[in-house]
């Protein structure tokens, strides 16, 4: 049950999807809001250019019919005639036919925008498989589709009809009015047509868009399996960024090691923690942590800083301060400038020693840790005042 629950496209695409999907030419759009929009264009063109295109057309009409006796005898003459007034009617539409063919081409943009590709264009033979052309045009999406066409030659049409029905006494008048006022009331009635079909195909849009939406977005679903590969694929798989985090935290311990036999003392707890510190007059404003490890990294910290005769001191307090309030590459915090100071007197004096230049330092006791940086000594008192409240 669990597989088949994986493999039912039950989750929303995700945005690499949607991506992916929109470079394949692949998004939600709406024939019938292309339609809508040519159309009303069309209405606005010929409401706005309808005074001129008018007496343009009248004009075309007189010119045509009327013939002078060199054209009525001279046949060779008619056909530059037609050629002329059809040149001169292309003009007249020029407008007009320029403002559909842009509306055509934006009105797709209204819907998602611009989008190129040419991957739509490329041929493919399962499209020429008459069984499933078939089986697409009884799949669900073609019986919608068809239901669509049918939705619309209904609401169009009855439109249609109710607008001719309402003015059909108009309509009839029509033949026994004058021409001059026959032609405009005509036109009334067109326009008042026309404004009922445009509500018809607006109902029919507000339909159709959400729709194609819902069914785009139906169709990129994704199933779980999907969409853990796909959280693989882009953010990597988990086993493998285990392993290089893994081979970097190695890389890290290694280059932590060679900085050792710089470090100028250890600070141990004294099993426990282990960090190493390294100050330079020159070109440091406070001493640096270099290497810091607790348990067995604490305790291959004093091997390596054994053999490279790095000086070792015992400050439980200072050890714990260090390693927790103290990151690798960092300075040492300003709290602990007079503890560590103590701590570098020693090692310098120890050195000297060494040399043969001077005696035996004592080594430092009770260094000055402040109790909220030490982790044990705020534990202890924790302890100690929960005892007092009980």
């Amino acid at each position: 049950m669990a597989e088949d629950s994986d493999l039912e496209k039950t989750e929303e695409p995700s945005q690499r999807r949607l991506d992916q999907a929109r470079e394949e030419g692949q998004v939600a759009r709406s024939r019938e809001l292309s339609t809508f929009a040519v159309l009303l264009a069309g209405g606005g063109g010929l409401w706005m250019m309808g005074s001129s295109l008018s007496a343009q057309l009248t004009k075309l009409l007189r010119d045509g019919l009327t013939l002078d006796a060199g054209l009525a005898f001279n046949s060779g003459l008619l056909l530059p005639r037609l050629y002329t007034l059809s040149l001169e009617t292309l003009v007249a539409f020029t407008p007009l036919l320029l403002l559909l063919l842009v509306v055509a081409a934006l009105s797709p943009l209204l819907l998602n925008g611009w989008l190129f590709s040419m991957k739509p264009l490329l041929p493919k033979f399962s499209k020429l498989n008459p069984i499933a052309g078939l089986s697409r045009m009884f799949a669900l999406h073609g019986l919608v589709e068809l239901g669509k066409a049918v939705g619309k030659s209904l609401i169009v049409g009855g439109v249609g009809a109710w607008a001719i029905w309402h003015n059909k006494d108009a309509v009839l008048m029509l033949v026994s009015q004058p021409a001059a006022i026959a032609v405009p009331h005509l036109g009334h009635l067109m326009w008042m047509a026309f404004a009922a079909i445009m509500g018809g195909m607006l109902l029919i849009v507000a339909v159709d868009v959400p729709f194609q939406l819902w069914e785009h977005n139906k169709k990129l679903k994704m199933t779980k399996e999907e969409v853990r590969q796909e959280a693989k694929e882009s953010e990597g798989d988990p086993q493998v960024k285990g392993r290089i985090r893994s081979m970097q935290r190695e890389m890290a311990r290694r280059r932590m090691m060679a900085e050792i036999p710089t470090a100028d003392v250890v600070v141990t707890n004294p099993t426990h923690y282990a960090v190493a510190l390294r100050y330079n007059e020159q070109g440091m404003s406070a001493p640096v942590v270099v290497a810091k490890g607790s348990h067995l990294l604490a305790a291959r910290i004093r091997e390596i800083a054994i053999e490279n005769n790095v000086p070792i001191l015992e400050a439980p307090p200072l050890a714990r301060a260090l390693h927790k309030h103290t990151e690798l590459g960092q300075v040492i915090p300003e709290a602990l400038y007079t503890a560590v100071a103590e701590v570098l007197a020693y090692v310098y004096q120890l050195r000297r020693y060494r040399k043969g230049e001077g005696a035996l330092p004592e080594v430092p006791h009770d260094l000055p840790v402040p109790p909220q940086l030490d982790p044990a000594a705020s534990v202890q008192g924790q302890i100690s005042e929960e005892g007092r409240a009980s």
